[in-house]
């Protein structure tokens, strides 16, 4: 699935919302928090692989240096 935006500013505004409707905040869980809808969003991206990588006919490691984007 592709990266979206939309999707993490929406986990960002309900995150702050949440966060400033309370009595007590706390840095540690806001922090938390929004680093886990960050690394959601990553976990959720497509790679397009386009180029770089060679493996050999022997078999053995690719080398070389990946080209490609987070879709």
């Amino acid at each position: 699935m592709a990266m979206n935006i939309d999707t993490l500013k929406g986990k960002i505004a309900d995150l702050l919302t949440d966060m400033l409707e309370r009595d007590n905040t706390s840095i540690d869980e806001f922090a938390t928090r929004l680093a886990t809808a960050v690394v959601e969003e990553v976990q959720s991206a497509d790679i397009i692989y386009t180029s770089g990588l060679v493996a050999p006919s022997g078999g053995g490691p690719v080398t070389g240096t990946f080209e490609g984007n987070l879709v």
